[in-house]
């Protein structure tokens, strides 16, 4: 089965997963079986259940191939080399950002202002990018719905 992770509580080493069913499940850290940088609050997992139903174990990382795999270092160097034209912003799937920042950056231009200004935004982000945590990168720019710095 498939779900979302609601909430992790670090310190407790627990959290809970709300099923695809439409029904939530509690879990222990240590039945995730991925990549500890890919449990966090949001990511879709694969998992199955005890015999009782209520317990999720043998916690995956979803294959989905969505959003979720997004990297903070791709977006950066995206933000440092194409910015002005919002390469970053479409390869984090925020769309209307990158077309503000591609047509700023292309034919904005023509009055310099709009097109120095993507340059600005697109090194202000860079350097975000690079500060922030991955998990605190995923949650504002990939799970969340912040798309300007």
């Amino acid at each position: 089965m498939e779900g979302k992770i609601l909430n992790f509580e670090a310190d407790r080493q627990v959290g809970t997963i709300s099923g695809d069913d439409g029904r939530r499940y509690k879990f222990m850290a240590s039945e995730f079986k991925g990549a500890p940088g890919r449990l966090r609050v949001g990511g879709r997992v694969d998992f199955d259940t005890d015999p009782e139903g209520v317990v999720a174990i043998e916690i995956f990382p979803a294959l989905t191939g969505s959003s979720e795999d997004k990297n903070k270092w791709i977006a950066a160097i995206l933000a440092i080399v194409l910015g002005v034209w919002g390469i970053h912003k479409f390869y984090l799937g925020k769309n209307n950002a990158g077309i503000i920042m591609l047509l700023c950056g292309t034919i904005g231009w023509i009055l310099v202002l709009p097109g120095i200004a993507m340059c600005i935004v697109a090194f202000i982000e860079f350097i975000i990018y690079l500060v922030k945590s991955e998990d605190e990168f995923h949650e504002q720019y990939v799970a969340g719905d912040r798309a300007w710095f």
